[in-house]
């Protein structure tokens, strides 16, 4: 599996993914060494001993019933999961990744409560989060066959929502609750834009400051910014800019962060380059 560059996502592995994925490895090898009924036994989640074990529901993401397990849902962090980190940041990109995993706990022991392990409710979240940043992008399966980032996570979150109906019936022992657990607390998430409040906070106050410096008379200007003032060239040309920024902050707001087009993402990432630079 792999996704196509062309839109300017540069593939490189990203802290918190390369943490991550050290980790889920190095729980891997000791389950392999003390046994994984001990591991499983401590460090699953299992509804009947939350009380006895109030940290199951995080230390289940880093625990695996084998290698096929282990290396799916490595491989999804992997190649999904470093565009996000870049965009969101590590620390936000860890937080994320644990609510995602969260929500396969609660939806899974809400529907069908039984203990379960696997990192697969947060690789499904980041999934998702992919899809909706760059739902156009194509993902090539097996390195061959190209489907549309939206249209790949929409087949896999139907095919969650399927089996999880049919678990319920005793039709499998996968965890496919925690899987549709973890796409709906990711697009929740993302819908409630939580995690871009305060980012999008602080471009505002800087669009808010750069346009008044714009805007005020040349001999304000230069007395606030120590003579640095802008042309009025320059002056009508930053209003003009930070009326569109307002615009798709505006647009944030009423509809979501994933409603926004490739050029509104590039115009914030523009802007924010340059007010990080001033």
């Amino acid at each position: 599996m792999s996704y196509d560059t062309r839109f300017g996502l540069n593939f490189m592995l990203t802290p918190m993914v390369k943490r991550l994925l050290i980790a889920n490895g190095v729980v891997f090898a000791l389950t392999l060494g003390v046994g994984e009924r001990l591991m499983f036994e401590w460090f699953a989640f299992q509804p009947t001993e939350i009380v006895f074990r109030p940290w199951g529901p995080l230390t289940y993401m880093f625990l695996h019933g084998d290698l096929g397990h282990l290396a799916i849902n490595m491989l999804v962090l992997f190649f999904f999961g470093p565009p996000l980190e870049a965009r969101w940041g590590p620390r936000e990109f860890l937080r994320f990744y644990l609510v995602c995993g969260l929500g396969g706990v609660a939806l899974s022991y809400v529907f069908l409560p039984a203990s379960i392990v696997g990192a697969s409710a947060a690789t499904y979240g980041v999934m998702l989060a992919f899809a909706m940043n760059w739902p156009n992008i194509p993902i090539y399966v097996f390195g061959i066959f190209p489907v549309l980032a939206k249209y790949l996570v929409g087949f896999m979150a139907l095919t969650s929502l399927l089996s999880a109906v049919d678990s319920t019936q005793g039709g499998s022992n996968i965890a496919h609750f925690a899987h549709l657990g973890g796409l709906i607390a990711a697009f929740l998430y993302l819908k409630a834009d939580w995690r871009t409040g305060e980012a999008l906070q602080g471009l505002q106050r800087a669009t808010r400051k750069k346009r008044r410096l714009a805007i005020v008379p040349r001999d304000e200007a230069e007395e606030e910014s120590a003579g640095r003032a802008p042309s009025r060239k320059q002056a009508r040309e930053d209003a003009a800019l930070y009326d569109r920024v307002d615009a798709v902050l505006d647009k944030i707001s009423a509809e979501g962060m994933s409603s926004l087009t490739a050029a509104e993402l590039k115009l914030l990432d523009d802007v924010s380059k340059k007010h990080r630079a001033n």
